[in-house]
């Protein structure tokens, strides 16, 4: 059976719906969802896709609009001026709601229902390759069509900043930001009529009670909307950095839905921030001289109820995992093409943060780029956490790229040598040099995707003209733009030359 038979069979399977519907029980068919707006009187429905960067886009139709037929006709949309998709002359394009995928808008005045939508070619009315979940589709369908597992699990740890203020602005004769938080350590001098305090020195934000951790409440309501809206919480709290650093983990799921799961969580997050007055960021490196923000991925192979990592092998796992790390490792230059996927991901990327450029893998060391956590014996609690990615990537691509480098080095037989359990910052020199690392830079990562991609390709998951676009895209609006403008602190280094 192919790939793209797998994938037609995956379509049809609606398991694990309520898992994303909470306790809405919003249906599992499209029948059922258009009772479900009908019992409970929503008036409007949001259609949302995502552009292959990662940003969540959508457009809203009264809900009589919303009929068994849109679930498999779908609706047309000009896709020219979504980012990395279409030219104006080949423009229209198909959004196709997912039945599965519904939940209650939590901050529409208008009672609205969200549902998640693929996108299709409206003249061949195939699945349109450049649709990071329909990539993610095609991942799975894949990997059961290999034999070596039914289902690849993702158990996200991202990382942000709730800030107070941010202004930025960039032209022909200026070019700044200005970041602003009551809890920055940098504002235990203001005048605050009256400062009371309790700002969380640098690099010591991790864990402490509140009044020094003054966003609980904020974190909290975060959590509790996102389980209305059929996510998994497993905890939250304050992360290392001043100035409002925060975690929220997902409880792991499948590549797609755990896909949707983060875009409902981003929406989430930065929704409640905003209507108290603050300002979610996703951006990885926002700070200077401070940690910055990363998404720490779990990543497990499951064949039915059979954990594939579970083993008798270094830390207790499989020699499948051993071989899975080495295709993780291996490939690693290239991933963060879409794990680490901007300019400023490499301002994260560096020794002495927390983030590990280092490419070995240890257990509980987490210098190491890939960890294996010893927090339980039970074989269903075995997983590889990859750590070089950060929470500004596209969730589809990343989770899709991650099992396809995984699978890489199960099919490939992939040895990735003896771990490394020593403190790697404290090595000698020598026996540093011996480690390899992660790119210095987004244009070195993109180098490294150009050469190394077979991996990728297989099964058509990513195709050639999706990893082109990718490229090109990446190199022309983002790596060169940054190149060609004066940065605020060659002005310190240069100006008086």
């Amino acid at each position: 059976m192919t790939p793209s038979q797998l994938l037609e069979i995956e379509k049809g399977r609606g398991d694990g719906v309520t898992d994303l519907q909470g306790a809405q029980k919003i249906g599992v068919d499209p029948k059922e969802v258009v009772e479900f707006c009908k019992k409970q009187n929503v008036r409007i429905v949001d259609l949302r896709f995502l552009d292959l960067l990662g940003l969540w886009q959508h457009f809203s139709i009264p809900v009589k609009a919303l009929t068994p037929a849109t679930f498999a006709e779908g609706l047309g949309f000009d896709g020219s001026s979504i980012r990395g998709w279409q030219s104006i002359h080949e423009s229209d394009m198909l959004v196709v709601p997912d039945p599965t995928t519904g939940f209650l808008d939590p901050f529409s005045e208008v009672k609205t229902l969200n549902l998640i939508c693929d996108i299709r070619d409206p003249i061949t009315g195939r699945d349109y390759l450049k649709d990071p979940r329909q990539i993610g589709r095609r991942a799975e369908a894949y990997l059961r069509s290999t034999g070596i597992a039914t289902e690849a699990y993702f158990g996200p740890e991202a990382e942000f900043f709730i800030f107070d203020d941010i202004r930025y602005d960039q032209s022909i004769n200026q070019a700044f930001y200005h970041i602003d938080s009551a809890e920055g350590h940098w504002n235990t001098g203001r005048e605050e009529s009256p400062n009371l305090g309790y700002k969380p020195r640098h690099k010591e934000g991790y864990f402490p009670v509140p009044p020094t951790d003054s966003l609980q409440d904020i974190r909290n309501e975060m959590i509790l909307l996102m389980e209305e809206c059929g996510l998994e919480v497993e905890a939250q709290h304050h992360e290392v950095a001043t100035a409002g650093q925060s975690e929220i983990d997902l409880r792991y799921r499948s590549l797609v839905k755990q896909g949707d799961g983060l875009m409902i969580y981003k929406y989430i997050t930065k929704n409640v921030a905003r209507r108290r007055g603050k300002t979610v960021t996703f951006m990885p490196k926002p700070l200077f001289d401070d940690n910055g923000s990363g998404m720490h991925i779990h990543f497990s192979l499951w064949n039915g109820d059979t954990p594939l990592f579970a083993g008798d092998k270094y830390a207790g796992i499989s020699q499948t995992a051993l071989y899975a790390i080495g295709g993780i490792l291996k490939h690693t230059p290239a991933l963060t093409a879409f794990t680490n996927p901007t300019t400023n991901s490499y301002k994260r990327l560096v020794p002495g943060f927390e983030a590990p450029v280092n490419l070995a893998y240890s257990s509980r060391n987490r210098s190491a780029a890939i960890r294996i956590p010893m927090y339980s014996n039970d074989p269903g609690a075995k997983r590889l956490e990859f750590r070089c990615p950060d929470p500004a990537c596209n969730p589809y691509l990343a989770f899709a790229a991650i099992m396809m480098a995984g699978l890489d080095g199960i099919q490939n037989k992939i040895d990735p040598g003896p771990p490394l359990d020593e403190d790697i910052y404290a090595l000698p020199d020598e026996a540093m040099r011996s480690v390899p690392s992660t790119p210095v830079s987004l244009d070195a990562a993109l180098d490294a995707l150009e050469k190394d991609n077979e991996f990728l390709r297989a099964g058509d998951v990513f195709s050639k003209d999706v990893l082109s676009t990718w490229i090109s895209y990446k190199r022309q609006n983002e790596v060169e733009a940054l190149r060609l403008r004066p940065h605020p602190y060659e002005f310190l280094l240069y100006y008086d030359i």
